[in-house]
């Protein structure tokens, strides 16, 4: 693993597959929304936003002509 950045309170590591870990000060690794905060904080990661889900349009029936 490779040092990106390491400051007091965190270090943060790129692994061979690309990725980023984050331990803390004391050596324990960092997980979930706390690694997602460092990482956007350091800019190395962008958040993507979730698509828009458009919805259906209802299609009125062919009015039948007697």
């Amino acid at each position: 693993m490779e040092v990106v950045k390491q400051t007091k309170e965190f270090t943060i590591l790129k692994k061979r597959n690309g990725r980023y870990g984050v331990k803390n000060a004391k050596g324990k690794w960092i997980n979930k929304e706390d690694k997602v905060k460092v990482l956007l904080g350091e800019g190395l990661i962008k958040v993507a936003m979730p698509a828009k889900k458009e919805e259906p349009v209802a299609e009125e029936a062919p009015a039948t002509e007697e």
